[in-house]
């Protein structure tokens, strides 16, 4: 069975919405380390940030 990689690229518009919510969710995830707050809230926020990162590194950016 053969996936169509043409189906998994990112526009540059998605990839930068991406990237800007990984810097804001990389933002709070680091408010929220230094004021010792909720554990809860550095695993959503650093889950986040990671997972947005991950999807810009390893999905392919299309050409136009």
């Amino acid at each position: 069975m053969e996936v169509a990689t043409d189906s998994l690229m990112l526009s540059s518009f998605w990839a930068t919405i991406i990237f800007v919510l990984a810097c804001l969710c990389g933002y709070q995830y680091r408010r929220v380390w230094k004021a010792e707050g909720p554990r809860w809230q550095l695993w959503v926020f650093g889950g986040l940030a990671a997972s947005a990162l991950a999807v810009l590194a390893f999905v392919p950016l299309s050409a136009g």
